[in-house]
């Protein structure tokens, strides 16, 4: 697990690790250009291995939401090469990054994104359904089950509580067995009681199904649920500890 140079310093180029769910090499993002350009990301490389349950943390403005959109395949690079599932996606094209994504990327963000007139089963199984997948019942039961929700999964978003509908969300994208959940601020709309539920769930997906997962967050708290944790400032890593 490496740590990104410091600005102006030489990156080594070299393949990630092959124990690597995620990796960036040499990733740099600048927005506009000339004396106007803002440089979000310069020079950052790491792996985030297969099972782990990695926090990435900073400031506003640190880049650390422009990692994690990169990382994702939802923004692309200036520079340097982003892998996923050994899978270089820097250059894949839109069809190619859509197919990686369903295959390979599950979401859980802020806001819910629930649509509102499905149930919590057709919200959670939605995703398998655009990707024309199949649905693994015994997968789905153990997933439903895990979060929580086997006695609410015919009710809708309006009738589920903010906890109850980021459960759906977490089901939703563990459903589809992504090599790399992202988790963007997830506890960002729930009272503490639910926040401490919902990253229980993902500390427990990470261990009970070797669950990769990336979470962008500026909550110590909810960064500490991590057994990694990856700070950034000002586009660069300025410290990276596992704890164990």
């Amino acid at each position: 697990m490496l740590q990104s140079p410091t600005a102006g310093a030489a990156v080594i180029d070299r393949a990630p690790a092959t124990s690597a769910a995620v990796a960036a090499v040499g990733v740099t993002r600048r927005y506009g250009s000339g004396e106007a350009a803002v440089d979000a990301l310069r020079g950052i490389t790491i792996d985030i291995e297969r099972g782990q349950f990695a926090a990435i943390m900073g400031p506003s403005g640190s880049g650390k939401s422009t990692l994690m959109h990169v990382l994702a395949g939802l923004d692309q690079p200036t520079t340097g090469n982003v892998h996923v599932a050994g899978q270089d996606i820097t250059a894949m094209g839109d069809a190619q990054l859509t197919k990686l994504r369903r295959e390979h990327i599950g979401f859980v963000f802020q806001a819910f994104n629930l649509l509102p007139t499905l149930t919590a089963e057709e919200n959670i199984l939605l995703p398998l359904q655009l990707a024309g997948r199949r649905v693994d019942q015994a997968w789905y039961d153990a997933v439903v089950e895990r979060v929580g929700l086997a006695d609410r999964v015919t009710h809708r978003p309006s009738e589920l509580s903010g906890g109850q509908q980021q459960r759906v969300a977490v089901a939703r994208a563990l459903v589809t067995e992504p090599t790399v959940l992202f988790a963007d601020e997830p506890t960002g709309n729930l009272d503490s009681k639910s926040s401490h539920e919902v990253l229980e769930l993902l500390r427990d997906a990470a261990g009970s199904f070797g669950q990769t997962t990336v979470m962008v967050t500026h909550d110590a708290d909810a960064a500490a649920a991590a057994d990694r944790l990856i700070h950034i400032e000002d586009g660069v890593v300025v410290s990276d500890e596992v704890s164990k």
